[in-house]
C-alpha cells in the first residue's frame, strides 16, 4: 500500500516542528494501520523537543494517542477494521527473560529497538516526501493522521467514550492510576502523598482514592491545579512554593510520615523531598524523570529506615486488562478525564501547544483531527 498523510516532523532538538506529507509503506503481517482521531501533548515528547532525551531524527513525535483501525495485517490478531483503540507504547516479545518474568516493560526486544525509534521489528514504516526513512517516537509516531502499530498495541475500547478522553489512557492516565492501583502499595486508610498534579499526578490521585486511600495529600506549586486535585479526591493541598511537603506530610500523620509518596513532578526538588515526606518502612514511587545524564542528590539518611523505592515507568501496565478498565472507568463516573484536557488543538497548532506546556500553562493539549 501507499498512503501519504500529514504529520509534524521535528528535523532537530530546539527547533519547530513542520507539518509535512509523509509516506507510509507497505503493512507487515501483524501490522495495524490506524486513523489518529486524537494525541495528547506529553512532557516525555517535549524532552525529545528540548534535547534532554536524545533520538534519531527526523522523527514524528506522539505516544498518547486514540483512533480508528482502518487495516490490519494479515496475521493480526484480536483487532479488526472499524475498532476504537487507544495505543499502547509498551510492545513487547512475550519470551525473553524479563517478560518470561512479567516485566514487558523491561523487553528486551522493547529495550534494544526503542532507542533506535523504529517500529517493533526493527524497520521504519513512514517516510519523508523526499524518500528517507522518517522515524517514529516509542514505537508510535502518533502526531499525525495516520500511524501503524503493532497488533499488541491497538487497545481496544468501548466506542462510547470520546477520542479525546480515550488517547489520556494510553501514557498519563495509565502511568498515574496504575501507579496507585496495581502496585499494591496502598492499602485500606493509607496516607497518601501525590507530588506534581499534571496529568499522571492527577490520575494517581484518582488512582489512590479508589485504591481506598483514607486521606490523599496533593503538592505542587500552581494553586489551580491544587484545585483541581481537590475536585479528584485529594483532602490536603500543599503549595511547595510556601510550605515543606515533608513538614506537611508527618503534620498530617502525628510525626510519623505519609504511608506512601507518588512523584509525578519530574524535578531535582520533588526527586529530593519524597523520601523526606515518607515514614520509615513505606513505599515511594517515582514517575517522572530528568534528563538522564543529570545527577540527584539525596541527604542519606532520607532513604533509611526500610524505605522501599521505586522507578515506575507506565504504572505496571497491562494494556489489554487496563485500558478497558480505565475507559469504564470513566463511562461510569468513576475517572475524571475531561477535567485533565486544557486545550483542544489542531495539528498545525502543535508547536504553540508545547509552548504552552513547558510554560506550565496545561495538563494536556490534545490534537483533534478530523
Amino acid at each position: 500500500m501507499s498512503l501519504s498523510y500529514r504529520a509534524a516532523v521535528l528535523h532537530a532538538a530546539q527547533a519547530p516542528m513542520s507539518v509535512e506529507t509523509v509516506m507510509l509503506t507497505e503493512l507487515k503481517p501483524t501490522d495495524v494501520l490506524v486513523r489518529i482521531r486524537a494525541a495528547g501533548l506529553c512532557h516525555t515528547d517535549l524532552e525529545v523537543i528540548e534535547g534532554s532525551l536524545r533520538y534519531p531524527m527526523p522523527i514524528v513525535l506522539g505516544h498518547e494517542a486514540a483512533g480508528i483501525v482502518e487495516q490490519v495485517g494479515a496475521a493480526a490478531r484480536g483487532v479488526k477494521a472499524g475498532d476504537h483503540v487507544v495505543l499502547s507504547w509498551n510492545p513487547h516479545c512475550g519470551h525473553c527473560f524479563y517478560c518470561d518474568r512479567d516485566a514487558p516493560i523491561l523487553c528486551e526486544q522493547y529495550l534494544g529497538e526503542g532507542p533506535k525509534a523504529v517500529a517493533f521489528d526493527g524497520e521504519s514504516r513512514a517516510r519523508l516526501a523526499d524518500g528517507r526513512p522518517l522515524q517514529q517516537l516509542m514505537f508510535l509516531g502518533a502526531f499525525g493522521e495516520y500511524c501503524v502499530v503493532s497488533d499488541q498495541q491497538a487497545i481496544v475500547v468501548p466506542k462510547e467514550i470520546p477520542f479525546d478522553r480515550a488517547c489520556l489512557i494510553g501514557c498519563g492516565v495509565m502511568t498515574g492510576a496504575g501507579a496507585a492501583l496495581n502496585l499494591g502499595a496502598i492499602a485500606h486508610g493509607d496516607t497518601v502523598m501525590v507530588i506534581g498534579c499534571g496529568a499522571v499526578g492527577l490520575a494517581a490521585v484518582q488512582g489512590a482514592r479508589r485504591a481506598g486511600a483514607g486521606a490523599i495529600i496533593a503538592v505542587d506549586i500552581d494553586p489551580a491545579k491544587l484545585a483541581l486535585a481537590a475536585k479528584m479526591g485529594a483532602t490536603l493541598g500543599v503549595d511547595a512554593s510556601r510550605d515543606d511537603p515533608a513538614a506537611a506530610g508527618k503534620g498530617a500523620t502525628g510525626g510519623r510520615g505519609v504511608d506512601v509518596v507518588i512523584e509525578a513532578a519530574g524535578s531535582a526538588a520533588a526527586f529530593r523531598v519524597s523520601p523526606e515526606a515518607l515514614r520509615p518502612g513505606g513505599h515511594l514511587i517515582w514517575l517522572g524523570k530528568v534528563d538522564v545524564s543529570k545527577d540527584v542528590t539525596f541527604r542519606w539518611g532520607s532513604l533509611m529506615q526500610e524505605k522501599r523505592i521505586r522507578r515506575v515507568s507506565y504504572g505496571n501496565a497491562r494494556p489489554r486488562r487496563d485500558f478497558p478498565l480505565l475507559a469504564r472507568a470513566y463511562l461510569e463516573g468513576k475517572l475524571m478525564l475531561d477535567e485533565l484536557i486544557s486545550r483542544r488543538i489542531k495539528l498545525d497548532g502543535i508547536n504553540e501547544g508545547f509552548a504552552a506546556l513547558k510554560r506550565g500553562e496545561t495538563i494536556r493539549s490534545v490534537i483533534i483531527f478530523d
